[in-house]
């Protein structure tokens, strides 16, 4: 990224103030921020700035520093870190940013980049004669899909050509750009198809009908459903086709067990279904392996061999596998192993809250959320195990360090976050001092 700096001194001003309403506006903005946080709102407050200069002055970075309690360089870095902020004076009715990143250079943006130079100065961040034009190449603007374009103040213009361009800037010029409507200068909406909607045309013609259930058939009556075998007149049992239980394309020669007539190959698929069926049952109910459906199984179905509802193997299974005997009415009693608790943590008795392990001083406690690492969270447990000031945290030695960061897991954050040297400084003379040595506020 290039290097932005400030104008030269001699086109700054001396001083600026926003006007009435802005002023109100950036009181209102800052509000919306909570206690200590106000300095959020450095990026509307300087927008707000350019929006009524045109551009951010070094006494506009000065003024907003003033406002918001902050050292004049962080200010700095913003507004020079972010493109969007000018940081020299522009043109008072129009700054023209060209869209130079891939999509829009493709379609034609170096054109509109010469336009620039013909009409306004032949290079950029340069004011044309009477000081109202200026224009800059700029990355990505967020329109690619109408590209090329053009950003002027809070507007983009999209789907540009060399003569369109000319005429934008040439109303701007004339103080008429309001004329001139935002967006896609072509038949387009939006971002839709170029000369209006090519897709779904066609009118509905019929609505969708409410969907009715087929009514479903009735049963047989239980008379036939109890007619012998033997009472079905021998006609009907040949007046099925022969092709009636054979699929399609498949011959008695690849399907062997499709020979014989479609009523011996049925009752022969019904016998084998029920016999599967009585089988898968028996094993259910006494829970020994099915033979038919799992050859040579050696594990039991019941859940003595199982864990959690089946859900994995239980230790006895497993132990039978290793040393290749079957697992077959073998049960033992699953006991619970609890691992003994790391050295140096303090469990609790309801295992998740930690336990004291110094003592706390007399007195309300220090707001130990001032130290950079530590939230409402850790603050709470920092108070169970007996730290409750600035000062005790100051003092600790590099046991009590391992001590606390074993019992709270959270190995080398003290250290890492500088927790001693920030309580040392907020037990000296608090918040104050704190700005006073870090140049900035607690957190």
């Amino acid at each position: 990224m290039s290097v932005r700096r400030l104008a030269d001194e001699s086109v700054q001003p001396a001083s600026f103030a926003f006007s009435d309403a802005n002023a109100a506006w950036a009181e209102k903005r800052i509000a919306l921020y909570p206690a200590g946080r106000q300095q959020s709102a450095v990026i509307p407050l300087l927008m707000r700035a350019q929006d009524q200069d045109g551009w951010v002055t070094r006494a506009t970075i000065e003024k907003v520093a003033e406002m918001l309690g902050m050292a004049y360089i962080r200010v700095l870095e913003v507004a020079t870190f972010y493109t969007q902020f000018q940081l020299q004076p522009v043109g008072t009715r129009a700054h023209v940013q060209v869209c130079g990143t891939t999509p829009c250079m493709l379609r034609g943006a170096g054109e509109l980049i010469e336009v620039c130079k013909s009409k306004i100065h032949h290079d950029p961040h340069h004011l044309n004669d009477d000081g109202t034009l200026s224009w800059e190449e700029v990355e990505c603007a967020g329109a690619c899909v109408n590209a090329p374009m053009v950003t002027i103040y809070h507007d983009t213009y999209e789907d540009l050509t060399a003569n369109r361009l000319e005429e934008i800037i040439d109303a701007f010029h004339a103080g008429n750009g309001a004329s001139i409507k935002p967006g896609t200068q072509i038949d387009r909406l939006n971002a839709a198809a170029e000369g209006g909607q090519s897709t779904l045309l066609e009118t509905p013609t019929a609505t969708r009908e409410k969907f009715i259930p087929p009514t479903p058939p009735e049963a047989p009556a239980p008379a036939a459903a109890a007619a012998p075998a033997a009472a079905v007149p021998a006609a009907a049992k040949t007046a099925e086709p022969d092709n009636a239980a054979r699929p399609k394309d498949v011959s008695e020669e690849n399907a062997p067990a499709l020979k014989g007539t479609p009523s011996e190959a049925k009752v022969s698929e019904a016998k084998a279904e029920g016999e599967r069926k009585a089988a898968g049952a028996a094993s259910k109910a006494d829970g020994t392996p099915n033979a038919e459906m799992r050859p040579g199984a050696t594990g039991a179905e019941s859940d003595a061999g199982k864990i959690d509802g089946g859900k994995a193997p239980g230790k006895a299974t497993v132990e039978a596998a290793e040393n290749g005997a079957a697992a077959t009415g073998v049960k033992k009693s699953a006991k619970k192993v609890v691992a003994a608790p790391a050295e140096g943590l303090s469990p609790s008795a309801d295992g998740g809250n930690p336990q004291p392990i110094f003592t706390a001083p007399e007195g309300p406690a220090d707001d130990l959320k001032l130290i950079t690492g530590v939230g409402p969270v850790l603050e709470r447990k920092l108070n169970a195990v007996g730290i409750t000031k600035w000062s005790q945290v100051a003092a600790m030695t590099p046991e009590e360090i391992t001590k606390l960061e074993s019992s709270l897991n959270f190995k080398g954050r003290v250290a890492r976050d500088n927790w001693l040297q920030q309580a040392e400084v907020l037990a000296r003379g608090g918040i104050e001092e704190y700005r006073k040595v870090f140049g900035k506020d607690p957190r």
